[in-house]
Order: structure tokens, then sequence, then C-alpha cells
């Protein structure tokens, strides 16, 4: 048997046999077969059991706005609102990113809103390697679905998911990154800004910034 019909069939056994609640976590991007569909995308996402954190949580959050917009925004993990809800960013945090999205002149509407996991952590602790590397292949396939031209990097982990650069911050803030070709804007996360009033200074810099980037590529993808 060829070597890539051999994998194809693997994969489709693995793939059967996670639907039936069985756990595997050793795929790599490349292995991940995820549907090329949005809507199925989601549907597999929210039944998903790659990782223990199914076992805690109460709605999958796969992410919500434009598929079409060329900016696309995304976050850490589900903190409790959002895990209630199953929507991305509608806790306290969420309703600054509402105001700071109205401070450059756009709405939830106009951007696509994701996070690196799509299972809030216990108690909001931070991501665990395994977890991230059993969720990873979710958003991946979200990105290049959307295929969007920006990305607002919101927080440490989703600038480390994006660029692999796990250095400080604020060493990095007000450049832009890549990711694949797409433009990256680092950025602190809302939830850090409520506790770090002094921060937002310095994230209002990086929003002007995603608007300037936002602007000169016109809000059609080409």
């Amino acid at each position: 048997m060829e070597k890539g019909k051999l994998k194809t069939l693997v994969l489709r056994y693995l793939k059967e046999e996670q639907m039936l609640g069985k756990e595997f976590l050793f795929f790599n991007r490349e292995d991940i077969d995820l549907p090329d569909d949005f809507k199925e995308l989601q549907l597999q996402c929210e039944s998903c059991k790659r990782c223990s954190l199914f076992k805690t949580r109460r709605n999958v959050v796969f992410g919500k706005g434009n598929k079409n917009s060329i900016l696309m925004l995304i976050g850490e993990a589900p903190g409790e609102k959002e895990d209630i809800r199953g929507e991305p960013f509608v806790g306290a945090a969420g309703e600054l990113l509402t105001k700071m999205l109205k401070a450059i002149n756009l709405t939830r509407d106009d951007v696509y809103i994701a996070n690196v996991l799509k299972c809030r952590p216990p108690q909001n602790r931070d991501p665990k390697p395994e977890e991230i590397e059993a969720c990873k292949g979710y958003l991946f396939k979200q990105i290049e679905i959307i295929n969007p031209k920006i990305i607002l990097a919101l927080g440490r982990h989703a600038i480390k998911f994006l660029t692999d650069y796990s250095g400080p911050l604020s060493a990095i803030r007000s450049n832009v990154l890549y990711y694949k070709g797409i433009k990256v804007v680092p950025t602190y996360h809302p939830a850090a800004l409520i506790y770090h009033q002094e921060w937002k200074r310095g994230s209002w810099e990086d929003l002007k910034l995603a608007r300037r980037l936002y602007d000169e590529v016109g809000t059609q993808k080409g």
C-alpha cells in the first residue's frame, strides 16, 4: 500500500476513534485531519475530547464574529462567563475589549474573535502545553479558512502561539510580527489591563497600529 493511502486510512481510523471518546494527544500540526468547512469544523470542535478539559467545561468556546473580516483577534482561553455562554470575551475583559474596538471605530461584527484554547482551564489557570498541543489544530484551521490579513494577538500565550516569541511583551510591543505572512500586532490581554492601568497607554498605541494596518489593507480580501 502507498504511504499516502496508508496515512489517510490511519487518520480516518483515529478520527473515528476520537468521535467515540478516545483521546490521542500525539498529533502534530500536519497530522490533525480537520474539515475545511467552517461549520463542520465548529461541530467537530464542540465534540472534542482531545484533552482533559472536556471533563470540566460547560461549553466549548469556538469563536465568534465576521468570518470574512481581514482582522482577527486571538486571546488565551475562555473564562468563567465565556464557559457559561459559549462565546469569547463576554466577561469584564470582554466589555473592555468592546470599548477598545469602539475606540478605533470597529465593532465585534467587524472582526472575528477566537482563543488559543477552546475550553476553560479550571480556575482560569494558564493553559498547559499539552492542552495547547491538543487544541492548536482548531485555531490553525480557523486562521486558514478565515485568512485574515491582520491578527491582533492579545497577551503572551497568543503571541507565543503565533510567533514562538516567549520574552517580555514590552520588548516587542509596537512592532509588527508575522504568522505565515499575516501581520501580527502583539498587545496586552484586556484582562491584564484591568489590573494594570499603566499598560493602557501602550495598548492604545497598539490598537492604533492595528487600525492603520486595517485601513492600509482595506476592508476587502484580495
